[in-house]
């Protein structure tokens, strides 16, 4: 059983407080009013204690110190991370209650940060759009409390609390609701592997809540040994699903948590909870661990696939890339054959082995992209694909991407080829704004562009407002618009119907950026698709079949090809 953070109002309508601080000998609650409640301490740290209060009571702990600390289970904060938490217990009243949500293989998806697309309610007004162009799917950056008013969203303390800087729970669930309405999916980005660097107090009353032994690249690790740990988390994941009735769930950088098998047991929770009617979805940020498919989880994001696709089509080898250099042809066969490129050989990049054997996956448990916000967040200056790479060679990748059978991730932007930016932001004040200034400077000082320091200088300042506001996407091309929807269109109409059940039949290198690929679709037909990122063009034997899309040029090109005996 789930031991419940953060306040609950039982039957009898008063309300539950909890904590857990084993460092603490004493805890109150401290109330708005000013009234303060003893806690009573079990012998394994948990305190509890009981009002009579109202929705909307602020309140904070009290520790034995006098430190006054927020509840980390908080629902809502009365502004930042530092400050009151406040009681959020009554019924959200849906509109649409009975929404199921879309089976997986159904999903087109669209990663979208709150911030830049003006809160919970820019997103909502933003729906109908989306639905115009095909998208089934959104998917919302992390929105769990940060500090300051802007974040990329990777540096949230209080998991369980939306931002107030992108709209209140209600707003964020009117958001939902209305995207169910629609026939729209949602899903949330979950940070569970770190805590941002300003406002977790959880060190000063619950140091076991992290390792001493192991570190990350963010402090302590968190320490999923522990039963508390675990189910606070897990408990942060019913939340989402349960509370905000959210459709899926994607779990940042699953690979930086230590224990592993937290992912089944968490996933075997999620399916004994959650009304089995439902379409919920678990999608993993991983290393290629192809035995949390297995066992678990829906699917992964397709991190070798987008690497291999960028060396293509930019011809950049530095970092990460540096593992796709090679033969990038026969590397991108092997992702459209088998999932993955790396399943177990040694990374260079990572200096280790990386991925398991994924043998037998269906195409689907991947989810491919071309863009998200992790690739061109972390560039220098955010650059994205439409600043790169060459724009036919461009439109052939985005042909591939929505017409193969793995799940396609669009990052926003894209669909009107944006040239805007995505930068690294942030709000810091301070001391701590300096170390991210100078920190976000020394990642790149191990690039041969960046080995001057006057050219680091030029890195824009995470904390400087223009850095945030030029990351707001702005719209390029209509054309662009128009050619993402006459692909997913035809994808929702040929692809989606016959995917359940496809596999892959092998994949071919045809020149030093082109390739064939084939997949017995679940309906017995046979899909193949050719895509040359090359300005030259390569011969190939025309495939049986209906030819269901290709580019007006011969190079770059990709033409689709569906063999289902009509």
């Amino acid at each position: 059983m789930i031991h419940g953070f953060g306040p609950t109002r039982l039957a009898n309508g008063t309300v539950r407080f909890r904590l857990w601080a084993p460092r603490q000998e004493t805890v109150s609650v401290a109330l708005e009013a000013g009234d303060v409640l003893p806690m009573q301490r079990s012998t394994d740290g948990w305190f509890t204690a009981g009002a009579d209060v109202p929705d909307g009571t602020q309140y904070r702990f009290r520790l034995s110190d006098g430190t006054m600390v927020p509840d980390p289970a908080s629902a809502e904060q009365a502004g930042d991370v530092n400050d009151a938490s406040i009681v959020r217990t009554a019924a959200f009243a849906w509109k649409h209650p009975d929404w199921v949500g879309r089976p997986w293989t159904e999903m087109v998806m669209y990663e979208v940060h709150a911030g830049t697309a003006g809160g919970f309610r820019g997103i909502r007004d933003d729906l109908p759009r989306l639905k115009q162009l095909g998208i089934t799917a959104i998917e919302i950056m992390p929105v769990n409390d940060f500090p300051g008013k802007r974040n990329w969203g990777y540096d949230g303390v209080l998991p369980y609390a939306p931002d107030t800087s992108y709209g209140s729970p209600g707003e964020l669930k009117e958001l939902i609701d209305t995207a169910h309405g629609m026939g729209l999916s949602v899903f949330l980005d979950v940070v569970y592997n770190h805590f941002g660097p300003d406002g977790n107090y959880l060190h000063a009353y619950a140091p076991q809540f992290f390792r001493d032994d192991v570190k990350t690249p963010w402090g302590p690790a968190i320490d999923f040994c522990r039963r508390q740990v675990r189910d606070f988390f897990t408990g942060n994941v019913l939340m989402w699903l349960r509370d905000y009735r959210f459709d899926g769930l994607r779990f940042d950088a699953v690979h930086a948590i230590q224990e592993q098998d937290w992912v089944e047991e968490m996933a075997a929770t999620v399916r004994a909870t959650i009304d089995p009617e439902r379409h919920v979805h678990l999608v993993l940020e991983h290393h290629n661990a192809a035995s949390h498919i297995r066992k678990a989880v829906d699917a992964q994001w397709n991190d070798d696939g987008h690497n291999v696709l960028h060396v293509l089509l930019t011809d950049e080898t530095g970092g990460y890339y540096a593992d796709y250099a090679d033969d990038p042809a026969a590397k991108l066969a092997r992702v459209l054959a088998e999932g993955w490129v790396y399943q177990g050989e040694h990374s260079g990049y990572l200096n280790a082995p990386r991925g398991e054997p994924s043998e037998g996956l269906p195409p689907y448990a991947h989810v491919l992209f071309l863009q998200n916000h992790d690739q061109t967040g972390n560039r220098a200056f955010g650059e994205r694909l439409t600043a790169l790479a060459p724009p036919a060679a461009l439109e052939a990748a985005i042909a591939l991407q929505l017409l193969c059978p793995q799940i396609p991730l669009l990052f926003m932007g894209e669909e009107t080829a944006s040239v805007s930016p995505f930068l690294f932001f942030t709000d810091h004040h301070d001391e701590l704004a300096d170390a991210v200034r100078e920190g976000r400077r020394q990642e790149f000082a191990g690039f041969a562009a960046f080995a001057d320091p006057e050219k680091r200088e030029a890195i824009p300042d995470p904390n400087d407002i223009a850095t945030y506001t030029a990351s707001v996407p702005q719209p390029a091309s209509a054309e662009r618009f128009g050619l993402y929807r006459h692909l997913i269109a035809l994808r929702t109409r040929e692809i989606v119907p016959r995917l359940l059940g496809t596999m892959a039949l092998g994949a071919s290198v045809l020149g030093p950026k082109a390739v064939l690929a084939r997949w017995r679709m679940g309906d017995g037909s046979q899909l193949t698709i050719v895509v040359n990122l090359a300005d030259e063009a390569v011969p190939f034997a025309t495939p049986a079949g209906r030819c269901l899309f290709a580019t007006n040029h011969l190079a770059p090109m990709t033409a689709v090809y569906l063999d289902d005996g009509s």
